[in-house]
């Protein structure tokens, strides 16, 4: 059935809300869709009785809509030329700082993981911006995850006649060519249209490990599509829903799909105050008396329940027997916990930043864990760190403190932007690897397993640590 313009533009209301995507036009008001809508329901709204494609595509896939609306939702069919477009999100998805005349500079001119992201800076979107990069409140957290790092100083060893490095390790059993994975990133369609696919295509070529976010723009399905092998290893994020049943899902879905564990996110039971992303929208959403200033992160996670505990693991193993990460252990007290209900890993991060300002970096939480509960780092629990790490002497003072691997998030994220996509991630994992493997050639080792913690000096990050706990 054809649906006119006029007949779309009457029904912009909570009670009656129409909006068309690739002409299609559907009534978001059937069933609970408005409220149960992960990102809110004002992200809709605003697009009541408009063409929402543009902003439907910027953060989803397509087929997304087959199961998230019934099929009752559908009122008809309409010449998207003839409907007016989305104003918001749209009109400032566009805005960005003014690029260069010849557009994104060549991916050889690149050099550095900061290269990178100043020039997603100049060509993301500035919401897409302001989702990435922000931290919470002053972002100290944030700035200090990164000079946690500058704060210990390597030891190199001479003339140790070191052959051609092997950077290869494990984790939970899969091989990897790095000791590093591509963390959990939401919205990943934000820096470019192939998303978590490109990101999927890129780990397998690399051989590295991918852990795809819970807020993925792409269904897991259609990632496992874009892997090089059916045995590449893609980890599942798991934010615990207020509604259960939505974990649940979460959990089949990925397990059926062929994920290989689960990573299950405990950091941010609420959402951290990102004041960037939340000014945004305040900006975007000016003279909308229904507007709380909320973000992309805060609509995002609106749905995340508080009211988990140490029990959810028991109810994760009857769901599920693949093995169980906890992400977010920002202590040594909750790391020797983790290890006493049985996790196959932990990892250490206070979630880049974007949670609780002033919570200690990561790389404090392993030098505790060194200093209190060395047991931990015997191979029993696996435990990985991220936050802050942008240079592969980053990497090696993680490894040599104790860390399996460390995982990045927004560099993968930025690596992609401009239009680079999968390309870009190879090239900023080149620069990465090259990185890595020269400095283990400075340090004197030729393994990872060489790498030890006296080949680090962390006594100036060491002054920070807690003076005592109790276990």
């Amino acid at each position: 059935m054809t649906v006119t313009r006029s007949e779309i533009e009457r029904h912009n209301t909570r009670q009656s809300c129409w909006v068309a995507i690739h002409g299609a036009v559907y009534d978001v008001t059937v069933s609970d869709f408005l409220d149960s809508h992960p990102g809110g329901a004002q992200v809709i709204l605003r697009c009541a009785g408009k063409d929402a494609t543009e902003e439907f595509d910027s953060v989803h896939s397509p087929d997304l809509l087959t199961g998230a609306l019934p099929e009752t939702a559908l009122r008809g069919i309409i010449n998207a030329a003839e409907l007016a477009p989305s104003e918001g999100m749209d009109s400032v998805s566009e805005a960005r700082p003014a690029p260069t005349p010849d557009g994104p500079p060549p991916l050889s001119t690149l050099i550095n993981l900061q290269d990178f992201e100043e020039i997603a800076q100049r060509y993301l979107p500035i919401n897409a911006w302001a989702y990435y990069s922000s931290g919470a409140d002053d972002e100290i957290s944030k700035r200090n995850n990164a000079r946690a790092y500058r704060k210990i100083s390597l030891r190199p060893r001479i003339l140790r006649k070191i052959p051609p490095v092997d950077t290869s390790t494990s984790i939970l059993g899969h091989s990897t060519t790095l000791p590093v994975y591509i963390s959990p990133v939401g919205i990943a369609k934000l820096a470019h249209p192939d998303g978590e696919c490109a990101l999927a295509a890129a780990a397998g070529k690399e051989g590295l490990v991918q852990v795809l976010a819970n807020g993925s723009s792409i269904p897991i399905e259609r990632v496992m599509q874009s892997c090089v092998s059916l045995n590449q290893p893609v980890f599942q994020q798991l934010y615990v829903n207020r509604n259960i049943t939505k974990s649940v899902e979460v959990v089949r879905r990925a397990q059926k799909a062929g994920a290989q564990a689960i990573w299950i996110t405990v950091d941010s039971p609420v959402v951290g105050k990102r004041e960037m992303d939340e000014r945004l929208n305040l900006s975007v959403m000016a003279g909308d008396g229904n507007s709380q200033g909320q973000g992309v992160a805060k609509t995002m996670a609106s749905s995340i329940s508080p009211f988990i505990d140490w029990d959810i693991l028991s109810w994760l193993r009857q769901l599920t027997d693949l093995p169980v990460v906890i992400k977010g252990i920002q202590c040594v007290e909750d790391a020797v916990l983790a290890y006493q209900h049985g996790v196959q890993g932990i990892v250490l991060s206070n979630h880049g930043g974007r949670s609780q300002d002033t919570a200690q970096s990561p790389l404090l939480a392993l030098l505790e864990i060194r200093k209190f509960a060395p047991f931990l780092i015997d191979g029993r629990m696996q435990i990985f760190i991220d936050g802050g790490i942008r240079r592969g002497t980053d990497v090696l003072k993680a490894i040599a403190l104790g860390a399996t691997a460390v995982g990045l998030g927004r560099p993968f994220l930025f690596s992609m932007a401009a239009g680079y996509g999968e390309d870009g991630v190879h090239r900023m994992l080149q620069m990465l690897r090259q990185e890595i493997e020269s400095n283990m050639v400075f340090l004197g080792a030729t393994t990872l397993r060489e790498l030890e913690p006296e080949m680090v000096n962390a006594s100036r990050l060491e002054r920070e640590l807690v003076g005592s706990v109790k276990l």
